[in-house]
């Protein structure tokens, strides 16, 4: 098998992290800023999958994935399951889910793993996307954090506080859904978009009161300058992991097959991750370029074993849609429903 991977990652937390990060956002942005200029037709509703081709004809076939450091790639390397595929994958790396989105959206993508908030936002910008693979996962990882000896001792304590975020991640879900748990609504809060490296650094110095992020960022600050946990999204939010595929791999029989392929591989490696703790999280280690005991501490509670895309499923996150559309941040008639496509279903191994 042949692949394209990306340079080796900066460490989170120093100059050329922050300055990578930098430049991501701002690309981020350009990008998000450019989408919203577009008139487009609405991409909503279920689309016909094209006939499987044969595998040996996937040879040319090249799978542009999306990644965020240390995970579809790293996981797949890990588990070698990346080692007889049948055709080229070529890795990006994102610094989190909404810019997958856009790029799956503009055509440079085929496939990525997200959070379970990313898809939501793309619903509301009528992303050419289609959600098709799932993940779950206790959300444990998923914390908002304040100083040690913080005075901050619940949710309803954040009012009128600045706190980092990071827009359209997962995090950004798990706030809001605290927000709303706690009786609050967003105007409550001074919201800070930052992306993980921009918003490490200005929880460090003071600048904002608490910090909602997910791992491993939360067990690098956990086991970094140290933090308190005010609460985890446990029991608040889903915790979902989402496969999103653009429409345009969609569509090619060819991209197509490949993705069903790998879709079954995440699977396997997922369940491979399960059953293999130790030397994940120290492959985990080497590929995010953290502590190992940071890794070991974020994989230990942020596995993401592959779900059936079903109806439960798609209803949580219409629930998560609904409180965006609810709370005002985001405006759409669609539905999650409208933005998946359970083709792949039967392809995830039990």
């Amino acid at each position: 098998m042949r692949s394209a991977s990306s340079p080796r990652a900066a460490r989170p937390g120093s100059p050329r992290w922050t300055r990578v990060a930098a430049v991501v956002t701002g690309l981020v942005l350009a990008t998000a800023t450019l989408s919203g200029c577009v008139q487009r037709e609405s991409n909503a509703g279920a689309t016909d999958a094209p006939e499987l081709v044969p595998t040996d004809q996937l040879s040319e076939v090249t799978l542009q994935v999306g990644d965020q450091k240390g995970g579809t790639e790293a996981l797949l390397r890990a588990s070698g399951q990346l080692d007889d595929a049948p055709y080229t994958v070529a890795f990006s790396t994102f610094i989190s889910g909404p810019p997958q989105i856009e790029a799956a959206t503009a055509g440079k993508i085929d496939f990525a793993v997200t959070g379970n908030t990313p898809p939501v936002f793309g619903v509301a910008s009528d992303a050419r996307i289609k959600v098709v693979s799932a993940y779950a996962n206790n959300a444990s990882g998923d914390r908002i954090l304040v100083a040690p000896g913080s005075p901050l001792k619940s949710v309803q304590d954040l009012r009128g506080k600045r706190v980092a975020v990071g827009k359209g991640s997962s995090a950004h879900g798990h706030l809001l859904l605290q927000l709303k748990k706690a009786g609050l609504a967003v105007d409550d809060l001074e919201w800070a978009f930052l992306q993980p490296a921009d918003a490490q650094t200005a929880f460090q110095a003071g600048q904002v009161d608490a910090w909602a992020v997910w791992d491993p960022y939360t067990a690098i600050a956990q086991l970094g300058s140290g933090v308190d946990t005010l609460t985890t999204a446990e029991g608040v939010s889903n915790g979902y992991g989402f496969g999103i595929a653009s429409d345009q791999a969609l569509a090619d029989p060819a991209k197509n097959t490949a993705l069903r392929d790998l879709v079954t591989r995440i699977a396997r490696a997922s369940q491979w991750a399960v059953e293999h703790p130790d030397e994940w999280s120290a492959d985990y280690a080497a590929a995010v370029g953290i502590d190992p005991e940071a890794a070991k501490l974020a994989q230990g509670r942020s596995l993401r074993p592959a779900i059936a895309l079903d109806d439960d499923v798609i209803a949580s996150e219409q629930e998560l849609l609904d409180a965006f559309v609810d709370s005002g941040e985001i405006r759409t008639e669609a539905s999650f429903g409208d933005y998946v496509d359970t083709r792949y279903n039967d392809a995830v191994p039990a």
